[in-house]
């Protein structure tokens, strides 16, 4: 016996609702995060400097993943072993800090249409 009292098939060892303070909404945008959004870590954002507020070890995880490429929030909530409802609220966190930006995707209606599309295919086919 390893003197571990708990399993890893047994889940999470804390609920979601505690990673977030019982938040179920970030305090800058996190309600108008897609699950496609492209996310990034700002230069120099830094847990732990000097002057910022206590956060969660899982806003580190996030600015950790976001500090190279951009990912989606859906990746980052994958990636972080997190809910995504959770992942949305540490990110609207670190939105109203400063630490990351958010770049919305395209609205569908700005997207080529399926007859461009169709051109360009028929043009690649004839070269």
């Amino acid at each position: 016996m390893d003197g571990r009292w708990y399993d890893d098939e047994a889940g999470p060892m804390v609920r979601p609702y505690a990673l977030t303070g019982g938040r179920t909404r970030g305090d800058g945008g996190s309600a108008h995060l897609d699950l496609i959004a492209q996310v990034v870590a700002e230069p120099g954002a830094e847990p732990g400097a000097a002057g910022d507020p206590a956060l969660a070890p899982e806003h580190g995880t996030i600015l950790a993943l976001c500090r190279t490429d951009p990912l989606s929030v859906a990746e980052i909530a994958a990636d972080s072993d997190l809910p995504v409802g959770v992942v949305r609220v540490l990110l609207g966190d670190l939105l109203t800090l400063g630490w990351v930006r958010v770049r919305r995707p395209v609205a569908p209606a700005e997207l080529p249409g399926e007859d461009i599309l169709r051109e360009v295919i028929d043009g690649l086919r004839a070269l």
